[in-house]
């Protein structure tokens, strides 16, 4: 097989904006036969707009036409689906967060290895030029041993107001879940994907629950809103390395702030924007790049990589088991923020 029959789960904002674009741009590996939805109608106009031959509203008709699937739908389905999809025989490319809870990960990754197909996750922060710039230094030992990372993923006033993202049923979470969880991926691959064995955290909904508040990406009713709104959290590896963690839609700070650092044993790396600080010969150096290779969208080269490893030519950059990590400190965050106490893992 040269070329994969690609179906689409879930047309919504991610599918529009980034899936269904970065595989039309692979037409060589790809072709999209089908979008599916629960509503039936946005399926057809969704297909009808990027000139997709088919649209289905139940996904278990769609599979008997595809290859692979994209799955995109709210989190609480990607468990369902993306069993029944490899039980059928498909590849499947599952947007972040891999499932709500580990356990529905396990599911999914035992689905896989029985099936022999791929799965892969949507965390398309690791093929952004800066992190593959600061993952080819670190592979170089540029910065020694990786110790200590600090991930922030903050955002002032920009609770998501459209879809589904503050219904705690249907997403298990908020901030973290749906958009700082980037970040805690981004980190352990970048440590070199050490296994976590203590986890302490603290979840907050109490600004966003406030009166009159000011919120940029939309209206929602603060009187009903189920999920955080901010997330800190100290996590430590079975290597010795630790994170600090904090990630928000709605923090009272002066603007928002994505960054990430990673401090070696002989020099550290900012990822966002890239630079290199080291101690050499003798002076403390600050390098920063005039240029990095790849592409400006990260959701084409997230799509080569799973098409090409459906078709046998490259190994997963986002590995099951990695994102099976990542759910693993999600819930222990959550558990922590409601005990009180730090929660030891397995």
């Amino acid at each position: 097989m040269e070329k994969l029959r690609v179906g689409i789960i879930g047309a919504g904002g991610i599918a529009q904006s980034r899936h269904i674009p970065a595989l039309l741009t692979l037409s060589e590996l790809a072709s999209v036969e089908a979008i599916c939805d629960i509503h039936e109608e946005t399926a057809r106009l969704t297909a009808e707009k990027f000139g997709v031959p088919h649209a289905f509203g139940d996904y278990q008709d769609m599979l008997e036409i595809v290859d692979a699937v994209v799955i995109c739908t709210p989190n609480r389905y990607h468990a369902e689906i993306s069993v029944a999809a490899l039980k059928a025989g498909k590849h499947v490319l599952c947007e972040k967060p891999m499932a709500i809870t580990a356990e529905e990960c396990e599911e999914m990754i035992k689905a896989s290895k029985k099936s022999g197909k791929q799965l892969a996750i949507a965390y398309h922060y690791r093929f952004m030029k800066e992190a593959r710039a600061a993952k080819k230094v670190i592979e170089e030992n540029e910065i020694g041993q990786p110790i200590v990372a600090r991930a922030k993923a903050l955002r002032r006033r920009k609770v998501p107001g459209w879809g589904v993202f503050t219904n705690k049923e249907l997403q298990g979470g908020g901030a973290m879940i749906d958009y700082g969880c980037h970040f805690l991926d981004l980190a352990l691959w970048l440590l070199g994907s050490p296994e976590p064995v203590e986890v302490t955290g603290t979840a907050y909904n109490q600004l966003s629950r406030m009166e009159d508040q000011v919120n940029l990406w939309g209206d929602y009713d603060h009187q009903t809103i189920e999920v955080e709104d901010h997330v800190t959290a100290y996590i430590r590896f079975a290597n010795g390395a630790s994170l600090l963690f904090e990630t928000s839609w709605m923090a009272n700070i002066k603007n928002d702030e994505e960054s990430l650092g990673i401090s070696g044993l002989t020099g550290g790396i900012d990822v966002f924007p890239f630079q290199l600080n080291q101690l050499k010969n003798g002076m403390l150096l600050n390098s920063e790049a005039e240029w990095l290779p790849g592409e400006e969208d990260p959701g084409i080269p997230q799509a080569r990589n799973f098409l090409n490893s459906c078709l046998g030519k490259e190994q997963l950059i986002v590995k099951p088991e990695e994102a099976l990590r990542v759910s693993k400190i999600i819930d222990a965050i959550y558990k922590s923020s409601e005990t009180g106490k730090s929660i030891v893992l397995e």
